[in-house]
């Protein structure tokens, strides 16, 4: 009876730890940010959190596989980046501007440089056909069940304008800075931007 209630002493905790690692887990990823591609809201390897059952807008910051996303990609790969369209949205750049559906996009959280260097002046239907994006090519619209997404640091970012649309079951889920960013305008950049989404 002894020897039991030693064993029971360790082997409970253990169960409720586990438990615990599996509950969190089901809410919660934590996810290494890698390479420059979301500068200047988040670093080359640094720590995130991914809420995996949170509503996902524009605006917001997303993981998902890129493996059957990006071609180049063979294997289970996390990407970050940025939701600019949803299903059924209308996407254009020019001039430094950012259009969805025809509004100009509030794009506060990168620099004017950024925006007039990096991104391009592009409709959905050109990159698409410039790509060619096979299920896609000539698209118009952001297509059903999918998302088009940007990295904020758009001259270095491998992104939607290369290889198109992240279907909805690729999504892990969207990302959160947490309070060891001590960077306040990137922590807004990342969690509350889609909140002011549109100028």
């Amino acid at each position: 009876m002894r020897a039991f209630k030693e064993v029971m002493s360790w082997v409970i905790p253990v169960i409720i730890g586990l438990l615990i690692a599996l509950l969190i887990n089901q809410f919660f990823h934590f996810v290494r940010v890698d390479g420059p591609s979301m500068q200047p809201n988040l670093q080359n390897n640094e720590r995130v959190v991914c809420y995996r059952h949170e509503k996902i807008h524009r605006g917001n910051v997303i993981v998902f596989d890129a493996n059957g996303v990006d071609p180049q990609v063979s294997k289970k790969t996390d990407y970050v980046k940025r939701v600019i369209g949803l299903p059924g949205d209308t996407v254009k750049s020019q001039n430094g501007k950012l259009y969805v559906n025809g509004k100009e996009v509030n794009q506060d959280y990168i620099s004017q440089v950024q925006r007039n260097q990096g991104t391009g002046n592009w409709t959905l239907k050109s990159i698409s056909k410039r790509n060619n994006w096979l299920s896609h090519n000539g698209a118009t619209k952001v297509p059903a069940g999918e998302y088009f997404v940007l990295g904020d640091h758009r001259s270095v970012s491998n992104d939607g304008r290369y290889w198109g649309f992240v279907p909805q079951n690729k999504v892990t889920g969207v990302v959160k800075v947490g309070f060891w960013n001590r960077k306040q305008p990137a922590r807004n950049n990342v969690n509350n931007q889609w909140q002011h989404y549109f100028k």
